[in-house]
This record gives structure tokens, C-alpha cells and sequence, in this order.
């Protein structure tokens, strides 16, 4: 049985081992990490973020709509993919729809996403790829899908008054080939897309 006089001595010990290890730990590794990243990946370690005329807009990292007050897609613009993280693309509240593919609602909603896009790009069901009617499992994709990009060409380079071969060339310079070479397929950031697009001389 230990005296206390060696309880006190071990208490002693772990006192200070509680004090050595959150110094090291809890302040002096976080701050140390915190300017080693700032130092290397200043842009990553601030959140990606991209910046345009009037100032932040956004990040390379979480989607955002271009639509109107109530929710209409903007011709000018290129769309986003369909977000189901809150009220669209929020990063509090970050998920899916978790809806089934038998479920009733998902399927009148992509009937009607695809309805639409019909209209708007004048493409056949066929053509419309799966991420401009589908959600993704975050709901904060930055990224289309080049097909996707490529089908809005027209509708954009009306809306704009642009040649249809600028804005093509523009959506072409703008793909992102797969990761590592293999991995998933070439996608376009849609807010640096559109920042590009703005930038274009010559729209009516």
C-alpha cells in the first residue's frame, strides 16, 4: 500500500505530465501546423478561397446556385449541380436527399430538372448527363461535369450575345482532367467558369 507521501508524488507527476503534453499538444503543435500551412498552402489553408471584382466570392471547394430570388436558373450563367445540403449548396447543413431511386418524389424531381434542361439548352433527354439532375452525396460539389458544361454552351452564348466558339473554347480551356490521371472524370469548376466568363470582352 503507497503512503501518502508517494500518492502525492505521483499526483505530482501526472499534474505535470497533463500540463507538458497540453502545451505541446494543444497550443504549441496546433500553431506550429497553423503556420506551416500558411507558410506552404496559404490559398488551401485559408479555404480556397476565390476572389473576383468585388472582392471574396466563393470558394474553389463548395458549390453555389445561379439563380434569381425565386430559384430560376439564370440563362447567363452556367448552372450548378443540384444541391440537397439545406436550402442548396449549404455548408452547415452539408448531405444528400437519402432518397431511394424507387422514391416517388426523386423521380418527379429529376423528371422535372430534366424537363427543364430540355427546354432550356435544347438538348434531348439523352444527352443530359446524370450530374444536372442528380444531387451529390455532399450537396456542395463545386464541379460539373464537362458534358454538363458543353451542353450549356448555347443557352449561355445567347443570353450573352458571345460567339457559340468562345464560350465552347472557354468551357474546353477550363476542364480539369482526372485525378492523378485516372481517377473519376474531367470536371469544371462552375464559379471559376463563370468568373472567366464574365471577364470574355465583347458581350451583348
Amino acid at each position: 500500500m503507497s503512503s501518502p507521501r508517494s500518492s502525492a508524488r505521483q499526483y505530482g507527476v501526472a499534474l505535470r505530465a497533463i500540463l507538458v503534453f497540453t502545451v505541446i499538444l494543444g497550443v504549441a503543435y496546433p500553431l506550429a501546423i497553423m503556420a506551416f500551412g500558411q507558410v506552404a498552402l496559404p490559398n488551401q489553408a485559408n479555404g480556397s478561397l476565390i476572389h473576383g471584382g468585388s472582392g471574396e466570392v466563393g470558394s474553389s471547394l463548395i458549390g453555389q446556385s445561379f439563380t434569381d430570388a425565386q430559384g430560376a436558373a439564370l440563362p447567363e450563367w452556367f448552372q450548378s449541380r443540384p444541391s440537397a445540403a439545406g436550402d442548396g449548396y449549404d455548408a452547415a447543413a452539408s448531405g444528400g436527399s437519402n432518397l431511394g431511386p424507387e422514391n416517388a418524389d426523386l423521380i418527379a424531381t429529376i423528371a422535372d430538372r430534366k424537363s427543364a434542361i430540355e427546354g432550356s439548352d435544347g438538348v434531348t433527354a439523352a444527352q443530359i448527363p446524370a450530374d444536372a439532375l442528380t444531387a451529390s452525396a455532399s450537396g456542395l460539389d463545386p464541379q460539373i461535369s464537362a458534358e454538363y458544361a458543353r451542353i450549356q454552351v448555347n443557352r449561355v452564348s445567347a443570353a450573352r450575345g458571345l460567339p457559340v466558339g468562345t464560350v465552347s473554347a472557354l468551357v474546353e480551356s477550363r476542364i480539369q482532367g482526372r485525378d492523378l490521371g485516372f481517377l473519376g472524370e474531367p470536371t469544371v469548376n462552375v464559379l471559376q467558369l463563370n468568373l472567366a466568363l464574365e471577364a470574355l470582352p465583347g458581350q451583348g
